[in-house]
Order: C-alpha cells, then structure tokens, then sequence
C-alpha cells in the first residue's frame, strides 16, 4: 500500500482519531444494510448486516468482521460498503456475539482468537454462495480471521479465494502492553471499557456467578478485563495464556491461501517492533506495513479526509485474487 498522510494530519494517533470519527465514509448516502439472524450450534445467535447488489448469486462477496466493539456502522465497515456496491459486489458484515446492539444468549462473548466461530461463519455462507468469496478482518477481527486461515490450512481455500487482516494485533501481549500505557490507556482503553464494561456485567445479570462483577468494575485496562472476563469465560483460564494463544503471529507460515497483513507501522496499538517479518510470514503471505496511517485509519484529502484508501487498497487486492470457489 503506497500510503503517504496528508500534511494537516501528523502522526498515528491523529490518523487514527481523525478517519474514525470526522471522516467521510461514502460520497453519498450511508449504507443500506438488511439484517439476517442466524442461529447458532449452542443455541445463541448472531446477527449478519447485508448489503446486495442485486442480480446473480454468482457475484463475489466480500465478507467482513469488525473490530473490538465494532458493528456495521463502523467507519471502516461502512467505507467497504461503499468499495462493494461500487464494484458490483454483494457485502456482508459479521457482528461477532453482542455487539449488534443486542445482548447474546450464551455465558460467552467474543474474543481475538475466536477462530472456530470465523470458520462456522465462512463454511455457512460458503454453501449459500455461488460466486467467489473473500473475507477481510480489522484489528480484532482480523486477528481472528487470520487464526482461521491457520487452522484450516489446504483446507481454507475450498471457503473462500483470499484473506486480508487490516491492523490487526497479530503479537496479542506487545499489543495489549502498548494500548495500557501513557495516552492511549487515558483515551483508547477508557473508551473500549465505557462499553465493554457494562456489556459484560449484563452478561453477568444474565447469569448471576460467572465471574466477579466487582473486580471487572475495578479494572482499569484490557489486561485485568480480559483476566477477569474475556480469558476464563473462553477457556484459556488467564490474560498471559489468551494473548499467548490466540495471537496468529507465531503461525503465520501455516496459511496456505492467498492473505494480506497490513500494518501501519505508527498504529497506536499495534508497536512496528512487534510487526511480522517476511522470514515469520511465509509462501503465502504478503505484508503491506506503511510508514502512516494509524490504527484503520489512512485518511485522504483535505479537512476532515476521507476514509477511502483503506477499502481500494484492501479491496483492489482481494478482488485480484477473486476465484471461483473450489468444489472438488
């Protein structure tokens, strides 16, 4: 990705903040999605935000799973809408379980390995879907993507013909270590935990003992959130065995389809010291770790900017590696 910032925007954080929350998404009207529940093995549900095209089922489609705490109307969600509908493809956004603005079910959340859930997703859609699939994840979600891609190994390019990862946190503990020092736990981690917090002690009123409620209301950064919530209720037991485990850096050269890993290397959250190399990535992976851009951010243009790059660079690589799908 041949990014270069524009000179009104100086710095990660400032990419960062600025196409997160100024930024123009669309040229246009916003996304129109229609929502599809589906309901999952162990009796939950998610919910899957659509946007189609129309025509043939035989169309590609870009499937998308958000960050922490994102949805649909995620700037960079919503800028990918508009990247499809301009290149005639159908999208689909994934809410991972509670964050379509609807509790879930279950005595579970989301997580950045949650990579069986992402392989439940894709096969479904899979065998709904004529055409072409590929899928990209952001922060979070592309970690998660990415761990599929792993674990699935041959196997993964009967789903779907590429995998990109945009920002994500590929080296969890080099991560969760950056985000909990100086400005970005005063601003970053306090905005995670205005809405994790009281997701998770919901989940708590939905099932009264499934951890303490009143050490969740005393941490003060992802690294007690998650040893208190997010690692035991998915079965790693502690933050250390969760971030250590659920990281896809360690396995990139299991992947054995076509996958983008794009890093700013000024993202706030994710140090360029951590970033993978070419040794660490393999035959099949091709790394874009530009100078500038922030944390899914890589504005444009004047005042405020526009959020466009991201999705044309992204989306221009998938669409590249389109194929049809395998049924051998």
């Amino acid at each position: 990705m041949n990014y270069h910032a524009p000179w009104w925007l100086p710095g990660g954080n400032l990419q960062t903040i600025v196409a997160a929350k100024l930024g123009r998404r669309y040229p246009d009207k916003a996304p129109t999605y229609e929502r599809e529940r589906w309901s999952t093995p162990d009796q939950d549900f998610i919910d899957l935000d659509w946007q189609r095209v129309g025509g043939p089922n035989s169309k590609p489609l870009l499937v998308l799973f958000h960050g922490l705490e994102g949805t649909s109307r995620s700037h960079y969600a919503e800028s990918f809408a508009h990247y499809a509908q301009a290149q005639q493809m159908d999208y689909v956004v994934v809410h991972f379980r509670g964050c379509s603005g609807e509790l879930n079910l279950a005595p579970r959340a989301y997580h950045s390995g949650d990579y069986e859930e992402i392989g439940w997703v894709l096969q479904r859609l899979r065998a709904s879907h004529a055409g072409p699939m590929v899928a990209v994840g952001i922060s979070l979600g592309g970690n998660a993507l990415l761990r599929w891609a792993q674990e699935a190994g041959s196997e993964a390019s009967r789903t779907v013909s590429a995998v990109a990862s945009v920002c994500s946190p590929l080296d969890l503990a080099a991560s969760g270590q950056a985000i909990g020092k100086g400005f970005n736990r005063q601003v970053y981690t306090r905005m995670f935990l205005q809405t994790m917090k009281p997701k998770a002690l919901r989940k708590l009123a939905q099932f009264p003992g499934l951890f303490d409620g009143e050490a969740l209301r005393r941490a003060r950064d992802l690294y007690e959130f998650d040893n208190i919530f997010t690692a035991p209720l998915h079965g790693f037991g502690n933050t250390q065995r969760y971030w250590r485990e659920a990281s896809a850096q360690p396995h990139l050269h299991r992947i054995r389809l076509p996958a983008l890993v794009l890093n700013a290397r000024n993202d706030p959250f994710v140090p360029a010291a951590s970033l993978p190399s070419s040794q660490d990535a393999g035959d099949w992976v091709t790394l874009w770790q530009p100078q500038g851009g922030g944390h899914v951010g890589f504005p444009t243009g004047g005042p405020p900017g526009v959020v466009y790059a991201l999705p044309q660079s992204v989306g221009g690589w998938l669409r590249k590696h389109c194929t049809p799908p395998h049924t051998a």
